[in-house]
């Protein structure tokens, strides 16, 4: 058991309606077997090829095969050939999701590549090979960031140092050509500690609904899935989520967790992933039999507890946690007049006037492409403007290999010409990785949506 003690859109435009944690519902194939039979979904695939049309990777690369041919074909002849091996070019997708999105027919897409991908590295990658450690090293980015925050100063000049950086590229195969986040100080869970954790927002909390005249015993509590890089490298994201929900009255809760599993996904390492999934599932569903819901400031963490977790493990309490997993501003939407406090809200401080705003990948697969725009439309003194549709073509670690690097940039041109017409200088994004691709694009600083709330109603 957890102790949580302690621990310019048109104006007609109809914004999607957002998931109330009762209509998501996770794509089931595999209802009463142990083992994934993803037959079901194969077969409901008429071969339209219209997930190929949206992928962003066969847009650049005319030798990748595509969606189709790495979800429901490969599956079938996988079934149907006992000599068959996954193809190696299932290590070319970039895990953006937008097939699941584009298939008219409901296809399970994205379980199918991150099935066959795992399968791919568990039995035909050499575990002695360059790609597989340097994969590794990636996908298990929250080990090497907790080592780094230790010693933030210094890891922030080694990573940075001319000569490391070609030094990694040359030997490992991770590119030289991004620079890397930099390490904070103090660590968002350090921080955290030091305002008192659950203790000191049940206080705060309590102050807010009194302030708001609300029932100072009302039942508003979440449990914050910060993720790796709101924790090591932008702890500023998990101030910001926690004054603004402490501002509507929420008690916060930042229960103990693990990676997401989102870099392990799009790399086949789901053994990593399932244990780190295992630790995530334990402290949110104890929270959720408690009467928490589950919250995540990156839209990849949210899409992998609600989603991918549930087609890709079977774990205790697996499902509760997935319908009660929301991105965070989709659950202010939800349960809070969000929309009319901004209205009546301006922003003071430093942030820019004009932002150029991207919707990531992930936020797309959850209907929530629209809300930032929507939101922030009639924030007084504030402009922001929808870059596009594009992919911002870094997805996670898919752009820091050095060999699909250049590839990662030819998906986002799309959007940093977008964002080089916008009129606004500042990016604004939910994703951490799309962040570092815009920054490195256009040079632009780059915000979180939950830093413009903070801005714009946190006394």
């Amino acid at each position: 058991m957890v102790d949580v003690s302690d621990a310019e859109s048109p104006p007609d435009f109809d914004p999607v309606e957002p998931n109330a944690g009762e209509e998501f519902d996770p794509v089931d194939v595999f209802p009463d077997s142990t083992e994934f039979d993803l037959r079901p979904g194969s077969d409901s695939c008429y071969k339209c090829s219209t997930c190929d049309t949206n992928c962003p990777v066969a847009e650049v690369d005319d030798d990748f095969p595509g969606p189709k041919f790495q979800g429901p074909e490969q599956w079938r002849l996988k079934q149907n050939e006992d000599d068959y091996r996954v193809d190696d070019s299932v290590m070319d997708c970039s895990n953006c999701m937008r097939c699941d999105n584009a298939c008219p027919s409901g296809v399970p897409l994205s379980q199918m590549h991150n099935t066959a991908r795992g399968e791919y590295v568990a039995e035909e990658m050499s575990k002695t090979s360059v790609e597989y450690w340097r994969n590794r090293v990636l996908a298990n980015y929250r080990t090497s960031a907790w080592l780094a925050s230790k010693v933030p100063s210094v890891a922030n000049f080694a990573m940075n140092f001319g000569p490391a950086r070609w030094l990694m590229e040359k030997t490992m195969g991770i590119t030289a050509e991004y620079e890397f986040p930099g390490f904070a100080a103090e660590t968002f869970r350090d921080w955290w500690a030091r305002e008192g954790a659950a203790a000191g927002s049940r206080e705060r909390a309590r102050e807010a609904r009194e302030r708001r005249g609300e029932d100072v015993d009302a039942d508003k509590r979440v449990a914050y899935f910060h993720g790796c890089y709101s924790n090591y490298n932008t702890p500023e994201v998990g101030k910001a989520m926690v004054r603004v929900f402490e501002q509507f009255g929420y008690e916060v809760v930042v229960p103990e967790q693990g990676c997401s599993g989102t870099p392990m996904f799009a790399n086949g390492m789901l053994p990593d992933a399932r244990r780190h999934a295992e630790v995530n599932v334990s402290s949110m569903s104890d929270l959720v039999d408690q009467g928490y819901d589950a919250i995540a400031s990156c839209t990849s963490c949210s899409m992998a507890l609600r989603q991918e977790y549930p087609e890709l493990f079977d774990i205790e309490g697996i499902e509760d946690v997935a319908a009660h997993t929301f991105e965070s501003v989709e659950y202010l939407r939800i349960h809070e007049d969000l929309r009319g406090e901004i209205a009546e809200a301006d922003v003071d401080g430093d942030l820019a006037a004009e932002f150029a705003y991207h919707a990531p990948c992930h936020a797309r697969n959850q209907g929530l492409e629209r809300q930032s725009v929507e939101l922030f439309r009639d924030l007084d003194g504030v402009g922001i403007e929808d870059v596009g549709d594009s992919c911002s073509g870094i997805s996670g670690t898919y752009g820091w290999k050095e060999e699909k690097h250049e590839k990662s940039m030819e998906i986002g041109e799309e959007m940093f010409e977008h964002m080089e017409a916008a009129e606004g200088t500042t990016g604004m994004t939910e994703c951490p990785t799309c962040a570092m691709q815009m920054e490195h694009g256009t040079g632009y600083e780059i915000r979180h949506p939950l830093e413009l709330l903070e801005a714009a109603l946190v006394d």
